[in-house]
């Protein structure tokens, strides 16, 4: 095996995929990349046995063959080499040399027969959706997934197609205090399937796309994979029930609050400062046409902030977790934003005054 890239190419190939690499793991091959030259190619293969990453770019081969290198090591040493540096390498029994300008580097190797791959998947449908809208529905939806929880099917992000006449993708994620929703449209209804898909493999997913191009989707029955230009991600599936989601989103709440989402979201950042570390709480209280935030702390400390809204129904206290009100915020398109509620004690709506296709529910909590 021998050959030689720009390390300019080299290192983005590694920085696509470098994320996947264990940096502790009872299996030392998972700290490895699978490197394979092979037909004017090379592909390097990084995987933690969840989540699969390949990206290949050409390169000038002198000799095909194909071995497992530290993954880390040998994007550290491409990311420190000059720019405009050939680097040529070269298995030598059980160790890769690396030359790069003036510098040569020595790795070990282990077995590429032992690196972990996944096996071909049975797709059960395939999806060609713009990068850009895919990334979009991803951002708007991974930071409610649940990170930890018990419940493991909380744990990433559920992805449906062909139900209830959705003709798109939906995202749902939920960490059981709040959920978000987002829907983008590919134009026909695709077979009626819900997956769920690991947080890791959503965040690696979300890291690779790019503004522009398609990306192709395809959904099996334990696998997903996405095939972008020079990358193929493969993730396992989370084998449980997602929740019946359709039961906690609030159907025509009563009272509807319309505020200006910037100067919302600012009265929300500045009351936060004074909330309590722990439970991060505040509370609204709404009058006609006026909405008041109070925030305080075990230090008697406590912040008022007054903003003008549209609201034209009865006196109303509730408590929120300040950051899932700000996260919802941060991730709505639109010049307003549309809070729907029924009363101080259930969940509120928090969507586009003009776009429901982006839902956000939160909790109350009690002050």
């Amino acid at each position: 095996m021998k050959f030689s890239v720009p390390r300019e190419d080299l290192l983005k190939l590694l920085h696509a995929v470098v994320g996947v690499v264990e940096r502790r793991s009872t299996m030392p091959i998972l700290g490895n990349v699978l490197l394979k030259v092979a037909g004017g190619k090379l592909s390097v293969t990084a995987t933690d046995l969840e989540v699969e990453l390949v990206a290949g770019t050409p390169v000038e081969v002198e000799a095909p063959g194909e071995t497992t290198v530290p993954g880390r090591k040998l994007h550290d040493i491409c990311r420190l080499l000059p720019e405009g540096t050939v680097v040529n390498a070269a298995l030598d029994g059980n160790r890769m040399v690396i030359k790069g300008g003036r510098g040569r580097y020595t790795l070990a190797t282990l077995s590429a027969t032992d690196f972990p791959t996944v096996d071909e998947m049975a797709t059960q449908q395939t999806l060609r959706i713009p990068q850009k809208a895919l990334h979009e529905l991803l951002n708007r939806t991974q930071f409610s997934m649940a990170q930890q929880d018990v419940r493991y099917y909380l744990n990433g992000l559920l992805l449906e197609t062909g139900t209830d006449g959705l003709q798109g993708l939906r995202g749902v994620a939920t960490d059981g205090h709040r959920l978000a929703l987002s829907e983008i449209s590919l134009g026909e209804p695709g077979a009626a399937q819900r997956v769920i898909v690991p947080r890791k493999g959503i965040l690696e997913l979300s890291r690779s796309l790019g503004q522009e191009g398609d990306a192709l989707m395809m959904i099996g029955t334990s696998h997903l994979r996405v095939e972008l230009d020079g990358l193929r991600m493969t993730s396992t599936l989370i084998d449980g029930q997602f929740p019946d989601y359709g039961r906690v989103i609030p159907l025509d709440p009563p009272n509807t609050v319309v505020a200006d989402r910037e100067e919302f979201h600012h009265a929300l950042q500045r009351a936060a400062v004074l909330a309590n570390d722990k439970l991060r709480g505040v509370r609204l209280e709404l009058g006609e046409n006026n909405a008041v935030i109070y925030a305080n702390n075990p230090e008697q400390e406590e912040a008022v902030e007054t903003v003008e809204v549209e609201y034209g129904g009865d006196a109303l206290e509730i408590g929120f977790n300040v950051n899932y009100l700000l996260d919802a915020l941060a991730h709505i398109d639109g010049e307003n934003v549309q809070i729907g509620l029924r009363d101080g004690d259930s969940s509120c709506l928090i969507t586009a005054q003009d776009n429901s296709t982006t839902q956000y529910v939160v909790m109350p909590m009690r002050l």
